[in-house]
């Protein structure tokens, strides 16, 4: 299919290339898209046939968010453990509801969690995940672009962490299939896989050529069990483990040292923070200035509803842009403009697709995202990327575009039942007893 974008404001690399600018800028233009890619950028060629044409009036395009880390099955887990300590909100709220969670619990999560993100103009997310074939299942049904790794957790070669590897294999086996679709293997933690454990899994990884996506030095307890256990910090722990040696997306690194910074940039290792997860679970914020200053490839994420509550990637950008500003007590700390690259380039560089998505260049994937600029929010539109972090919310986003093909129009999702979805989500918190529990 042929679509034009005619006359519409753009989010572009300043010098056509994402690899060669330094920073990105607005200009009027018309893109042109065939099958999945972008093949032409301001004339349109005269071979060129569109079969649709998007009016660019009063619209901004920009390339589609990349939330680089969630769990997508805790969707349905949205408001029902807040206000706790990070060991009391996961161990002793979520795990026994996740002990509860059945296969269709776990697509139906994702389903909403997708037409959430959908909605706010995420395109492509990383996902680490329990229940293996659901969110792959979503995914292939909604049109969206995922990374998905199955959480792993073990203790040496102990029969469960060796079942969840065989698991993760058999889920991107089963999948191959979707070219939306990629892969990671996801050693859950330090707390909950130990060093043995982690080796294999690297291991794995290396002999398979697959990246890692991990939770690494979230929160205080993590760090000091770690340091009792094996004297050393989390990032540490990972690097003598392996879980370095390949590609790796490393989700928190809020409780991390100045070594430990030089370990990531050492390794090439990507970072995902998750501003509102990490503040709303009191376990601080990621020294992002620092890690920008090191030359950190650093990317942004929401992590899952159940700590979030959110899965808005705008919000996510908005506290990102604004909280480091703060916390160094300097403006000029964390840009609109190193935010809007955070959450798109950054997260594709993560992925290992950055030749595909996270910018609108001719010949990458048209994964694209349309504001309607006849907002409160966006008016006046006075410096558009700059709205984009301080002022949008989410609900500009009217056209998606993934993989060349139309998933939103007039903020309609066009590939799912979202009212289907919503009974459904309500269902299951009904038969959990979640809907009736005081808080």
């Amino acid at each position: 299919m042929g679509i034009l974008l005619r006359n519409i404001l753009a989010v572009l690399p300043e010098n056509g290339k994402v690899s060669e600018s330094e920073k990105d800028v607005i200009k009027e233009t018309s893109i042109c898209i065939e099958g999945q890619r972008i093949v032409a950028i301001g004339d349109i060629p005269a071979d060129f046939k569109a079969d649709k044409v998007i009016d660019g009036h009063d619209r901004l395009v920009i390339p589609g968010l990349i939330n680089c880390h969630t769990h997508s099955y805790m969707a349905f887990m949205r408001n029902v453990a807040d206000d706790l300590s990070f060991m009391d909100w996961l161990f002793g709220t979520i795990d026994p509801i996740e002990q509860k969670m059945t296969d269709e619990d776990a697509y139906q999560g994702a389903r909403l969690a997708i037409i959430e993100m959908m909605k706010s103009g995420t395109t492509c997310f990383n996902d680490m995940q329990m229940n293996i074939h659901q969110t792959t299942r979503a995914v292939k049904e909604s049109g969206i672009r995922a990374s998905v790794c199955r959480g792993l957790v073990g203790s040496g070669n102990d029969e469960g962490g060796q079942r969840r590897l065989r698991e993760a294999f058999e889920e991107k086996e089963a999948a191959a299939d979707c070219d939306r679709l990629t892969f990671m293997l996801g050693p859950h933690a330090p707390y909950t896989c130990d060093d043995a454990y982690m080796r294999i899994v690297s291991e794995k990884a290396k002999e398979n050529h697959m990246g890692i996506h991990v939770h690494l030095s979230e929160s205080e307890n993590e760090i000091k069990q770690i340091e009792e256990r094996y004297a050393c910090t989390p990032i540490e722990m990972a690097e003598k483990n392996g879980l370095f040696d390949v590609n790796c997306i490393a989700a928190h690194c809020v409780q991390i040292t100045d070594k430990d910074i030089e370990i990531l940039k050492k390794h090439k290792v990507n970072v995902v923070t998750n501003p509102a997860s990490n503040m709303k679970l009191g376990n601080g914020f990621a020294p992002v200035k620092k890690l920008l200053d090191a030359g950190v490839n650093v990317c942004l994420g929401t992590d899952g509803a159940a700590s979030n509550n959110s899965l808005n990637m705008f919000h996510e950008m908005s506290l990102l842009a604004l909280i480091h500003k703060g916390l160094y007590r300097n403006p000029q700390c964390v840009s609109a403009r190193d935010t809007f690259r955070i959450a798109t380039i950054n997260g594709a560089k993560a992925l290992g697709l950055e030749n595909e998505i996270g910018s609108i260049e001719v010949g990458k994937k048209a994964d694209l995202a349309i504001l309607d600029l006849n907002n409160p929010s966006l008016m006046p539109a006075n410096n558009l990327i700059a709205g984009l972090s301080y002022s949008a919310n989410g609900s500009e986003v009217d056209t998606v575009i993934i993989d060349g093909k139309i998933t939103m129009e007039g903020r309609k999702v066009l590939t799912m039942d979202e009212q289907e979805t919503y009974a459904r989500v309500n269902g299951i918190i009904k038969r959990m007893g979640l809907a009736d529990k005081e808080y």
